[in-house]
């Protein structure tokens, strides 16, 4: 959503200016004053939003995120949701090791909050390919399956700030069958947001002071959910582009269990000693543990 609170500042100093210029007139000064008072008040709210947010897009880095680890099996039926469950635990005791904090938000969805979590494990989404003789497999055979994983930042808070310049509000006769009193008085109320053009009416109360207020929840509730479907499209976007179709050619990593090791196709490099390596000892790209690393590196 485009920030407006710019637009806003500049109207309400052109607010406070002319305003101010009727300070000089006596019939007027009173309530000049009074409403300065507000513009004043609308301005430093704004202001120390806008400092606010600039602060934290100083901060904020999206490799300093939690993020949002989803595992799904692929290819491969059962062998593919059972090596899910076992990447998921791996991730869980990664982030023991590491210190941070990790809890399941559904059965194959993991949150883990730390930072620099991100910039770690977003080099972990993909197609993870698994080799190895199924505990189901009567004859020995060994078995290719795949299983998918989503690393995503977690979202933010969204702060909405909606200014009352920004809201055109109308009232009107509500319809309908109730007496010949009904229709005489302009109960509903229809919000107008003007920067987003969302408009949201209520009628259900009869009280104008009521249905205003109802449907000004309401409109917060649109534009929250406005905003959300946009960061959503936007990070469905990002996952599809991470997982692909969970085929096996689409493959970034194989663990190899007949050979005991672990290939990462991106990078052309393998590791040695899966045990310790699905016991949460993960090698990366960019070494941050090296007693980990050297421990599982060939």
């Amino acid at each position: 959503m485009q920030d407006y609170r710019y637009v806003q500042l500049e109207e309400i100093q052109k607010k406070i200016d002319e305003t101010e210029l009727l300070l000089e007139d006596p019939q007027l000064c009173d309530l000049a004053k009074e409403e300065l008072v507000g513009l004043y008040s609308q301005k430093q709210a704004l202001e120390e939003s806008l400092k606010q947010s600039q602060q934290n897009e100083s901060h904020d880095d999206m490799d300093t995120r939690n993020v949002i680890v989803e595992v799904k099996g692929a290819a491969g039926g059962d062998e593919a949701s059972i090596f899910a469950e076992e990447l998921l635990r791996m991730y869980m005791r990664f982030a023991e090791r590491k210190g941070f904090k990790a809890e399941f938000l559904e059965d194959n969805v993991l949150k883990i909050s730390g930072k620099g979590v991100f910039n770690i494990l977003k080099y972990e989404s993909g197609v993870h390919r698994v080799q190895r003789i199924p505990k189901t497999e009567k004859k020995g055979r060994i078995h290719t399956s795949t299983v998918t994983v989503s690393v995503l930042p977690e979202l933010k808070d969204i702060d909405l700030h909606i200014s009352p310049d920004d809201i055109q509000f109308e009232a009107f006769r509500s319809g309908g069958h109730g007496g010949q009193n009904v229709n005489k008085v302009s109960t509903a109320v229809r919000l107008i947001h003007k920067p987003t053009g969302l408009a949201v009416t209520s009628s259900a109360e009869r009280s104008q002071i009521q249905n205003r207020e109802i449907a000004m929840t309401l409109l917060r509730g649109r534009l929250w959910e406005k905003e959300v479907e946009k960061q959503q499209d936007e990070y469905s976007s990002l996952k599809a582009t991470q997982v692909g179709r969970g085929m096996r050619n689409e493959k970034i990593k194989t663990y190899n269990f007949p050979q005991d090791r672990l290939t990462d196709h991106r990078m052309g490099k393998s590791w040695g000693n899966l045990p310790v390596i699905m016991d949460g000892a993960i090698p990366d790209e960019h070494p941050t543990d090296d007693d980990v690393l050297e421990a599982v590196e060939e």
